[in-house]
């Protein structure tokens, strides 16, 4: 199943449920077929996407190129971390709070 994201001040996304519902634990939000981020709760959104990136990148076991030794496949090599995730949606919310727009989400 796929989540579009969408608001009147950024371009749509489209994520895998399994990545949106990584998202959505991280914003506090319940995953729903539908549901909405308000402009209210963007300030707080933002700022547990920004934690939560943050707290990744001092993971040293997080980095995107790992090697894990005795192993040359290239899917156990790279890892896409929360970042690579989070960002357009953090976008999002950055754009739509500067617009006053709420998120809306589907499926």
């Amino acid at each position: 199943m796929l989540y579009e994201f969408k608001s009147r001040a950024a371009p749509p996304f489209k994520m895998l449920e399994t990545h949106a519902r990584q998202l959505f634990d991280v914003i506090g939000k319940t995953p729903s077929k539908q549901g909405v981020i308000t402009v209210d709760q963007m300030p707080a959104a933002i700022a547990a996407l920004e934690a939560a990136i943050a707290r990744e990148g001092k993971n040293s076991h997080n980095h995107d190129d790992y090697a894990v030794e005795g192993h040359d496949d290239e899917a156990e090599r790279q890892h896409v971390g929360l970042h690579q995730r989070a960002v357009p949606l953090l976008h999002m919310l950055k754009e739509s709070q500067a617009d006053g727009k709420d998120v809306t989400w589907g499926v």
